[in-house]
């Protein structure tokens, strides 16, 4: 493993150039990412903000959530990395194309908490998962028991363009799917009983649901319509960079599971017991244990 990822070494951008020159891809633009970290002190990150529990904005405009957590450990490791402070600079980017624009003309360095596209996947990176999700349906507990049969003839609600439509119109072509701009407009339906229920991404339907203040809902089926990892983009080709990206989460993720109290209440707090979304230990344990297992440990 190069000197500069290992535990308790310092590193310097000197080393960080030196081992960009041994890269496969495209050194100078590793180069790039890092050299220009290095002079302004600044991770320029990007990502939508309505999505909690990943990405949303609080009372006064200051970016949160899950995402956030991962971005400030890739600044903290940056920082270690180039021997001097790292701190984060957040600007909202609707996902799509704005987003991806921002990311391969350099605007942006980082983008935490999107699935993985093979589309986007030809024009940009992406690092090491930093959490599971999955697609599943919300409505009121006891309509719907997770069987597709059980949405013939529904209502079903989903953002428009979205896994979650793809996923209704595809498990059941009987159900009357309706599409809302945005997932806060869908569950709005749900909430006033316009909609039966409302299908998309699980951690994103209970993180908005929490703040629309919707209460006796369930998510069904237990086991995901279709399961997915989220991680970060980040421009293509700046493997030197992205080393440092893995190596943070991979940190976050190992920290959880060897119980340092840090990391445990930066991931409790979003999704955890007591959050949001509630997630139980034994939950988020057993998805970290399954993404780590591509990787090598990290021992203290």
């Amino acid at each position: 493993m190069p000197s500069f990822l290992r535990v308790g070494s310092a590193g310097t951008l000197g080393t960080l150039i030196a081992l960009s020159l041994f890269t496969a891809v495209a050194p100078v633009r590793a180069q790039g990412v890092l050299e220009r970290v290095a002079r302004s002190g600044e991770l320029r990150v990007i990502g939508p903000t309505d999505k909690p529990p990943l990405l949303s904005l609080d009372d006064q405009g200051v970016a949160r959530g899950y995402g956030m957590v991962v971005n400030d450990r890739v600044a903290a490791l940056l920082a270690r990395v180039l021997g001097r402070p790292v701190r984060v600079v957040f600007q909202p980017a609707v996902d799509g194309p704005q987003l991806d624009d921002q990311l391969l003309t350099g605007r942006a360095e980082l983008a935490c908490g999107l699935p993985f596209s093979w589309d986007r996947d030809t024009a940009l990176d992406f690092s090491i998962p930093i959490l599971m999700s999955g697609v599943r349906l919300m409505a009121p507990a006891g309509r719907f028991n997770g069987d597709p049969q059980a949405l013939n003839g529904r209502t079903i609600a989903a953002v428009g363009g979205s896994l979650g439509e793809s996923t209704v119109r595809g498990v059941q072509p009987g159900a009357r799917v309706v599409t809302f701009r945005t997932l806060p407009e869908a569950l709005n339906a749900l909430g006033s009983g316009q909609v039966d229920g409302v299908m998309g991404d699980s951690l994103l339907l209970k993180g908005m649901a929490g703040r629309l203040g919707l209460t006796g809902m369930e998510l069904t089926p237990r086991v995901a319509y279709e399961r997915y990892a989220l991680a970060c983009a980040l421009p293509e080709n700046t493997s030197a960079f992205r080393n440092v990206v893995n190596r943070a989460i991979a940190s976050l993720q190992q920290g959880y599971l060897n119980g340092d109290p840090a990391s445990v209440a930066e991931v409790n707090r979003w999704l955890g017991p007591g959050s949001a979304v509630n997630l139980p230990t034994e939950t988020l344990q057993n998805g970290f244990e399954v993404l780590l297992t591509g990787v090598e440990a990290l021992r203290p």
